[in-house]
């Protein structure tokens, strides 16, 4: 099931490194934007090449193909994922509104 309006953003450099792992590393045909249990905040982000699911929702963003698992839209709605490239910190990170906390790392947050 395709939708129109894609409830997480991805800022342009997010988009170029996802491009560009897209065409060089990945294996699975779908990017995959979720959570799962884990991480010292309670729940982890999942951002990975895989395949889609049944229960998955599945969106277009500039030529990259995006799915996302309904039951973890109501926690990534708004969210917005940015890659910095700098020799200090490298890495996608996540601007969750609907964190209540997240951890030192950014990688995990509760709700």
């Amino acid at each position: 099931m395709e939708t129109a309006t894609l409830p997480v953003t991805f800022t342009p450099n997010a988009i170029q490194e996802l491009k560009r792992l897209l065409q060089e590393q990945a294996t699975k045909p779908f990017l995959r934007v979720g959570v799962k249990g884990g991480g010292c905040s309670g729940m982890t982000y999942v951002l990975e090449y895989d395949d889609k699911q049944e229960n998955d929702m599945q969106f277009e963003i500039e030529g990259i193909p995006v799915v996302i698992n309904y039951a973890h839209e109501m926690y990534l709605t708004g969210m917005e994922i940015e890659f910095e490239g700098g020799l200090n910190s490298r890495g996608f990170t996540f601007k969750n509104p609907n964190a209540s906390s997240t951890c030192g790392c950014g990688t995990s947050f509760s709700v």
